[in-house]
């Protein structure tokens, strides 16, 4: 979300003292190097790749082509361009926290500084009756990102119900954007099962009208950071650990009790890598118990401890998913950076981007006007994340290179190994030694598919080409400063 500019520029402390311990490496490219890839390492299957839904289907979410454009690997025209589809097969729904009718005497205190497009209308609206089926909740709100939503399942995506804010009238003062003093959790004491109770009726309610089967539940967003204030620009809502335990019990206790007790729980959608890693080691085995999925964002961009995390969820037994990350570099160059340090040391089973589209230059993949909410230019991101999510699909192993400059995914169906690379400093030529696999063929002649995207001026944008040949179980290939490429390898026996 855009206010984490701030995250993203104090992340950068903590690269230093991470590259120094030798754990996490900062992925900058020195000279020439030679990357092997180890198919008897496994880092799991891969679930898939995402986005929330939340402010940009708010805006866009009754468009079809943009529900091809994200949720689909078609052509897609756009804006007299052809665009390759980015095939993400994970939609993050945003449970809005918004109302603006009166319960007796009282109404929710927006924030000044939020604009309408960013605040999500509830279902839930007034606290009188429980009964969904009741005046006090209204389901005909939320259109347009119900709409994508819907898109993005018929398009074969899973799902995941999520909130910025309870609704308004849970909260201490009413406002869903945070309280006064943003280190205070804004949720009121009598209200946390209300807050699981309105998560799991919209659950039941997808299910039951809208064809959507909500895979996991998220009751929070970044509930431990203290930035949610009465005078934000968005919804969001401080939840300290104690809180977010008494939650997650309640909704366990409510989603079984509207009858979609197979729905697992995700928590806890924390800020960076370290605050997520403190908040899942203070809850207790009951409390864990209770959770099937640890999500987690990366707004420490390329600091924190990914390593240590990704050992304790997995320690654990849980699944583990960066469910956001975002940055306002609109080269792609970081997002690219970011998501190879999260292959070799999160090791997350999937990965989604924030907002695909956004008012500000740079964060989205494409941007739109926040004033007019018309959507305008891609974004050279768009063209990174298709190096990526175009190819490494859901199902195949992800395999240990030993970089931070490259990802190595197999299918061993189809023996299909891809391989992609972003040099993240000066042009140089990157090796990468296949040498541990039983077979390696290419195609005809050795031949290996390859796509590029230039980041840094004009250049490739996703160009594929058909002029690099395997050399025995040897690929090398030249890399301009800052460029991405994806190959595909078939042929391939582990």
């Amino acid at each position: 979300m855009i206010k984490r500019r701030t995250v993203l520029a104090a992340a950068g402390a903590t690269v230093g003292a991470a590259a120094a311990s030798g754990v996490l490496g900062t992925g900058v490219a020195g000279a020439d190097a030679t990357i092997g890839v180890s198919p008897g390492v496994n880092y799991g299957t891969w679930e898939g790749w995402g986005t929330s839904l939340a402010w940009w289907a708010n805006v866009f979410g009754d468009r079809d082509d943009f529900a091809d454009l994200f949720f689909t690997t078609k052509t897609v025209s756009y804006n007299g361009a052809s665009l390759p589809g980015l095939g993400m097969n994970i939609a993050r729904y945003n449970l809005g926290a918004s109302s603006w009718n009166a319960v007796g005497s009282e109404r929710m205190v927006a924030s000044p500084n939020i604009p309408r497009f960013k605040q999500i209308e509830g279902f839930w609206q007034d606290w009188n009756n429980e009964d969904p089926a009741s005046a006090a909740w209204n389901w005909n709100v939320d259109v347009k990102q119900r709409a994508m939503l819907v898109k993005a399942t018929q398009r074969g995506a899973m799902s995941e119900l999520f909130a910025n804010s309870p609704m308004w009238w849970m909260c201490y003062n009413h406002n869903p954007s945070g309280a006064a003093d943003a280190s205070v959790t804004n949720l009121q004491s009598w209200n946390h099962r209300q807050h699981a109770h309105h998560l799991a009726v919209t659950a039941r309610r997808a299910r039951d009208q809208w064809g959507v089967n909500f895979r996991t539940v998220d009751p929070f967003n970044e509930p431990s950071s203290n930035y949610w204030h009465a005078n934000g620009t968005q919804e969001g809502c401080k939840i300290d650990a104690t809180t977010q335990r008494s939650v997650l019990a309640h909704l366990r206790t409510e989603l079984n009790r509207q009858g979609v007790g197979g729905i697992g729980i995700s928590a806890s959608d924390e800020t960076s890598y370290d605050l997520a890693r403190t908040t899942w080691n203070s809850f207790d085995a009951t409390t864990k118990g209770l959770v099937r999925q640890v999500n987690v964002h990366g707004y420490q961009g390329t600091g924190g401890r990914r390593d240590l995390l990704g050992n304790d969820v997995r320690a654990s037994g849980k699944v583990l998913w960066n469910t956001e990350h975002g940055d306002s570099d609109g080269s792609g160059l970081q997002t690219a950076r970011c998501l190879l340090l999260d292959f070799r040391w999160l090791r997350p089973t999937a990965w989604c981007y924030w907002q695909v589209m956004d008012p500000t230059a740079g964060w989205g993949t494409i941007k739109y006007d926040g004033g007019t909410l018309r959507a305008g230019a891609v974004e050279t991101k768009f063209y990174v994340l298709a190096q990526f999510t175009r190819h490494i699909r859901p199902g195949m192993r992800i395999l240990e290179t030993g970089s931070d400059l490259a990802v190595a995914a197999y299918d061993a169906t189809a023996r299909r190994l891809v391989v992609v690379a972003a040099n993240t400093g000066s042009a140089q030529t990157l090796t990468f030694d296949l040498s541990r696999f039983g077979q390696v063929t290419g195609g005809t002649n050795g031949l290996v598919p390859r796509w590029s995207t230039t980041t840094a001026g004009s250049g490739d944008r996703y160009t594929q080409r058909q002029d690099t040949r395997l050399d025995g179980k040897t690929l090398r290939v030249a890399f301009a400063a800052g460029q991405v490429q994806t190959f595909q390898i078939d042929g391939v026996v582990a």
